[in-house]
C-alpha cells in the first residue's frame, strides 16, 4: 500500500542518518474507503494525489511545531510492508504505521521548491486556525496548496540536501 508521510527537511536528513522513517508509530495518509467514498472517483492516481495532498498539509502542521526548519513542505511517499491501521477518526485518509519505514521501501519524496518558501511560510502561520475554520486562513493555505511538490527519487535526497 503506497502511504505518503508529512515531513520536514529534518526528517529526510534523519533518514539519511539512520536509514528509515521513524519512530514508530507514523501517521500517514493514503487511499482509504472512506477517501474513495468521499472523492467519488476510482481513478486511483486522482486518489493517491488526494492523500499526497492530505500529507501535504499535515507538514504545513509539522513545520508549525518547528519554527527553525525550512518553510518547504516535504511528503515522503512509501510502499508499506508492516502493520498499516486505518484512522478515519482523524482524516478519511489517514493511516497509521506500526513499524518505522526502510529507506529500502521509499519510493520518492515530494518537496516544495525555493519559489514556494514564502507562501509556504505565510501557511504555516494560518493552518491551525483554517483547521479550526477560518476562511481567511484557509485562503492562506490554499495559496501554499496551489504549489506543486517536486519530485525526487530516493538516490536524490542526499543531493537534494546539499543543495539546502
Amino acid at each position: 500500500m503506497r502511504v505518503y508521510l508529512p515531513a520536514t527537511i529534518d526528517t529526510l536528513r534523519a533518514l539519511l542518518d539512520t536509514g528509515e522513517v521513524g519512530p514508530a508509530p507514523l501517521r500517514g495518509f493514503a487511499v482509504t474507503p472512506a477517501l474513495r467514498e468521499w472523492y467519488l472517483d476510482d481513478d486511483v492516481e486522482s486518489l493517491e494525489y488526494a492523500a499526497l495532498l492530505d500529507a501535504a498539509r499535515a507538514s504545513l502542521r509539522l513545520l508549525d511545531l518547528d519554527a527553525k526548519a525550512p518553510r518547504r513542505r516535504v511528503v515522503i511517499a512509501v510502499d508499506a510492508a508492516g502493520t498499516v491501521a486505518l484512522r478515519p477518526e482523524l482524516e478519511r485518509s489517514a493511516v497509521e504505521l506500526a513499524d518505522p519505514v526502510p529507506m529500502r521501501l521509499v519510493a520518492a519524496v515530494h518537496v516544495d521548491t525555493e519559489e514556494a518558501e514564502p507562501t509556504v511560510a505565510a501557511a504555516v502561520e494560518a493552518v491551525l486556525e483554517a483547521d479550526l475554520g477560518s476562511e481567511d486562513a484557509q485562503f492562506v493555505v490554499d495559496e501554499a496548496e496551489g504549489h506543486e511538490l517536486a519530485w525526487y527519487a530516493n538516490q536524490e535526497i542526499g543531493p537534494l540536501l546539499e543543495l539546502l
